[in-house]
């Protein structure tokens, strides 16, 4: 199959680069599939089209938000100062389980404004000055928006999160009570991994293909290596490690290639 859809099907290509039928890869089966795995996990980290940029919303139960009333003790033991004892800290236990395909939350979707009340500034804005698009100017339109959302975040601000991709939780800390009912959504912003068995032409990646049989180079090198210089009858002689230093190489332009060509700039952190 020259155009690899399944996991199978992109290693007996790489094995096929690599020699396979007429040179025997020896490489075992489960070998393989753990560098599969190990260069999907490197994909979907580092390269744009490993991951996707998605909404997901949740609907809140009465039980989630009972939940958020209680809190974890997180107590801390002083050495020194007035405080002989132990000083108790309690920390926000209002999380929600975030699927394991989540990687990183960019916000949390501010559900508390809405346009549906006429009293609303911005529904008087639309209502009075947009009521053909020759009214008013689009760039003053905008400007006003602007200013409202820069206002908006002044005044009222958003709810706090804190998440970790390696925790599965999303952290929210605002007034479960007061801020939210049951049966409303929650609405976030979140950077999810593809799955390569609904999107099966990440199989058929360029540089995922090259990664993929590079990898699986370095593990037949490693097998080799312990029978470095023994010579086979008809005076063959493996060299195991100089299948190494070839993957070795190959492995490490390619990742460079990726942080450089392929993966999405850092986002500065200006405070």
């Amino acid at each position: 199959m020259a155009i690899p859809a399944t996991k199978a099907e992109l290693l007996s290509y790489c094995k096929r680069q690599l020699g396979a039928p007429v040179v025997e890869i020896n490489v075992d089966d489960d070998q393989a599939d753990d560098i599969l795995d190990d260069a999907l996990q490197f994909f979907q980290e580092y390269h744009y089209d490993g991951t996707i940029r998605t909404y997901l919303k949740h609907q809140i139960t009465q039980s989630e938000i009972d939940n958020q009333k209680t809190n974890s003790n997180v107590t801390s033991s002083t050495s020194g100062g007035s405080d002989n004892g132990g000083t108790t800290w309690l920390e926000g236990n209002n999380y929600i389980e975030l699927p394991e395909s989540v990687i990183s939350v960019v916000r949390v979707l501010d559900i508390s404004s809405s346009t549906n009340n006429m009293f609303d500034l911005r529904y008087q804005l639309r209502l009075n000055d947009l009521y053909d698009l020759n009214s008013t100017s689009i760039l003053h339109y905008e400007m006003v928006q602007q200013h409202l959302g820069m206002l908006d975040d002044m005044l009222v601000g958003s709810a706090f999160m804190r998440h970790s991709k390696h925790g599965n939780r999303l952290y929210i800390d605002m007034d479960w009570t007061a801020n939210i009912a049951a049966s409303e959504y929650i609405v976030i912003e979140a950077i999810r991994k593809m799955d390569p068995t609904t999107y099966t032409d990440i199989y058929n990646d360029v540089w995922l293909k090259k990664y993929t049989t590079a990898k699986l180079k370095l593990q037949w090198g490693q097998n080799l290596i312990k029978f470095d210089g023994i010579t086979l009858p008809g005076g063959i002689t493996l060299n195991g490690r100089q299948l190494v230093d070839d993957a070795k190489e190959e492995i490490t332009q390619l990742e460079e290639e990726l942080r450089l060509g392929y993966e999405l700039p850092v986002m500065d952190m200006i405070g």
